[in-house]
């Protein structure tokens, strides 16, 4: 079963390469809807609130994995098939990849008005303050942090968990994005969404960070760059997560990020990461380079960890 596992994992990560996310009918936003709707149901100004919504979405998603995994019991083929449907439902590498080349463009061409609409795809940020820096080094960030979020992450549960762990992470990440951010209405009603990502992407995260460092000399980064800013200066960042493989960007790609950070609910001044040049479009292009050969070596380390659960569990 731990063969069937690893090979759904990888054709979940071939259809992502091949289709990308469907146009219509995307399973995370089918999710993202019954969120906001029970959101509206729940809704309290309370930690209390939050946590049980919190519960019952992710709950829901993850008896549902475990319905799927019990189909496939017995049956490999059953289990590599629904592995793979779950894999390539949750993972977002093939459109980061498109919305980061499809910003670089925009940028190299100096369409600033076009960036601009575009980095909402990326993140939350207020774009119309960000000249071409400012959008290259957000589009940077944002690249770096969902290469971990929306590709590492999944295939890593995907790998221990199976199609539970898959479709839960992606509930609980999506939850994060949804309430997890610190504006007056969700500070404590998505402060438990919040917390519970945190503790998702602990590991994954870290993981991430160290597939940049041992990536970077494919697309002509620097893997010594990326493991010391990562060892120097990850902790100065207020996520516990995300600084990880930010920094480990930074110093792969030799740029600088963070400082002061603009969203709709306020500004944050963020640390310094790196010693570089300020980014540009061209380390934009390199980030979705950098993120893309991540993702390939992600799936390797994922399908040869599951077969290295399975026997283990096996032997007890």
């Amino acid at each position: 079963m731990s063969a069937a596992r690893a090979i759904g994992l990888l054709l979940g990560v071939a259809a992502d390469a091949a289709l990308g996310d469907p146009r219509r009918g995307h399973p995370v936003a089918a999710f993202g809807r019954a969120a906001q709707s029970l959101e509206r149901v729940l809704y309290r100004d309370s930690r209390g609130a939050g946590v049980l919504y919190n519960a019952v979405l992710t709950g829901g998603v993850v008896a549902l994995g475990v319905g799927v995994e019990r189909l496939g019991r017995n049956r490999p083929l059953v289990q590599a098939l629904g592995t793979a449907a779950a894999t390539w439902a949750v993972l977002g590498g093939t459109s980061l990849g498109a919305e980061g080349t499809a910003m670089a463009q925009a940028l190299d061409g100096g369409r600033l008005d076009e960036a601009r609409d575009r980095l909402p795809n990326l993140c939350g940020r207020e774009p119309g303050l960000l000249d071409n820096q400012g959008l290259s080094r957000a589009t940077v960030e944002s690249v770096a942090e969902n290469t971990s979020d929306a590709v590492v992450a999944p295939l890593l549960w995907g790998a221990v968990a199976g199609v539970p762990g898959l479709l839960g992470y992606r509930a609980i990440n999506t939850l994060d994005a949804m309430v997890g951010h610190r504006s007056p209405r969700y500070a404590n009603f998505g402060w438990a969404s919040a917390r519970i990502d945190d503790v998702a992407n602990l590991v994954p995260s870290r993981v991430a960070a160290m597939l940049t460092s041992l990536c970077a000399p494919v697309v002509g980064g620097s893997a010594r760059g990326a493991w010391r800013t990562w060892r120097q200066d990850a902790s100065a960042h207020p996520s516990p997560n995300a600084g990880q493989i930010e920094s480990a960007f930074a110093g792969a790609l030799g740029v600088r990020l963070g400082g002061r950070t603009v969203y709709g609910y306020g500004a944050e001044e963020r640390p310094v990461l790196g010693e570089g040049r300020t980014p540009d479009s061209g380390d934009v292009t390199r980030s979705v380079e950098l993120s893309r050969v991540i993702g390939t070596a992600t799936a390797a380390v994922s399908a040869v960890a599951s077969v290295a659960i399975g026997r283990l569990r096996r032997r007890r």
